[in-house]
C-alpha cells in the first residue's frame, strides 16, 4: 500500500508566510526559507508554496523566493500562484520546483494543463481547486478562483474530471468553507473527487489536529493532506501527526 503524504503549505505574501481564515485576517508567521527547512528536516513528505496574491494582482510569482526555498530543502516542492504561461512553468521548474500548481489560470485557459503535461510530464502538473458549497451545482460544490474571490459557476466534480482528462497529474481540493478554520477537512467534496478520478487527490483546508488527517485518508479517500496553521503555530509537529496516523493504521513514511 502506498504511504500517505503530509504536506506543509506555505502561503506567501510580500515575502513572508501568512495564514488567515478563508484568506481573511492574515497574520505574519515567518520567513519562508527558514520554515521550509524546518519542515523538510522535520519529516514532511513534500512542500507546497503558494504566492497567494500573485494571480489577483496580475504579477509573476516571486521566482527568487522559489529558488531560495528549493536550494534549502531536500524534499519535493510544488509551487503555485502567478503562473500564467508555459514559460512561467519552465521558470518555476528551472528554479528547482518539481511540480507546478495551476488554479485560476487553468479555469481561464484549460489547455494550459495539456500543454504543460506535454512539455514537462503530467506528474509535474497539479490542479489546485477551491470549491465552495453551492446546492445549485450538480455535485453540490462550485469552483472559485483568484483566492476564493471569484465564483465561476463551474461544478467542482466535472472540473476535476475534465482536468484529469486534460493531463493533470494530481488534484488539490482546498475547501473554501473549511480553509483556516482548523475544524477538519471538508470530507464530502474530497471523497467525491477522489472516488471519481484516477490521479492522486490532496485534501486541503481545515486541518487542526492529527486526527483530521486520519479522517481525510479514511473517509475522504485522499492520497495526501496539506497542513498549515496547526504546524505553523507549533501546536503539532510533523512527527506527532505521523505517529497518530501510524497508530491509526495509516501507512506513512516516518523519519526518526
Amino acid at each position: 500500500m502506498l504511504t500517505k503524504r503530509v504536506i506543509p503549505c506555505l502561503d506567501v505574501r510580500g515575502g513572508r508566510v501568512t495564514k488567515g481564515v478563508r484568506f481573511q485576517n492574515n497574520q505574519d508567521l515567518g520567513d519562508p526559507v527558514e520554515m521550509a527547512v524546518a519542515y523538510s528536516d522535520g519529516g514532511a513528505d513534500e512542500l507546497v508554496f503558494y504566492d497567494i496574491t500573485a494571480s489577483a494582482e496580475q504579477r509573476p510569482i516571486d521566482i527568487n523566493m522559489v529558488r531560495q526555498v528549493a536550494a534549502a530543502i531536500h524534499i519535493p516542492f510544488a509551487v503555485g500562484g502567478g503562473v500564467s504561461s508555459i514559460e512561467d512553468m519552465e521558470r518555476v521548474i528551472l528554479a528547482g520546483a518539481e511540480k507546478v500548481s495551476v488554479n485560476s489560470l487553468a479555469i481561464q485557459k484549460p489547455d494550459i494543463i495539456s500543454e504543460g503535461a506535454a512539455v514537462f510530464g503530467r506528474q509535474c502538473i497539479v490542479l489546485g481547486m477551491d470549491p465552495v458549497r453551492n446546492p445549485a451545482c450538480p455535485c453540490g460544490y462550485e469552483v472559485t478562483m483568484k483566492g476564493f474571490r471569484v465564483r465561476t459557476g463551474m461544478d467542482a466534480l466535472e472540473w476535476a474530471k475534465r482536468a484529469e482528462d486534460l493531463g493533470a497529474g494530481e488534484i488539490v481540493v482546498n475547501s473554501v468553507d473549511a480553509d483556516g478554520t482548523r475544524h477538519g477537512f471538508e470530507l464530502t467534496v474530497t471523497r467525491l473527487i477522489a472516488d471519481a478520478v484516477g490521479v492522486p487527490v490532496v485534501a486541503s483546508g481545515g486541518a487542526g489536529k492529527p486526527e483530521h488527517l486520519v479522517e481525510a485518508f479514511r473517509e475522504g479517500h485522499a492520497d495526501a493532506a496539506i497542513v498549515a496553521g496547526m504546524i505553523h503555530t507549533g501546536d503539532y509537529t510533523i512527527t506527532q501527526i505521523k505517529r497518530v496516523m501510524q497508530e491509526a493504521g495509516i501507512p506513512t513514511r516516518m523519519s526518526y
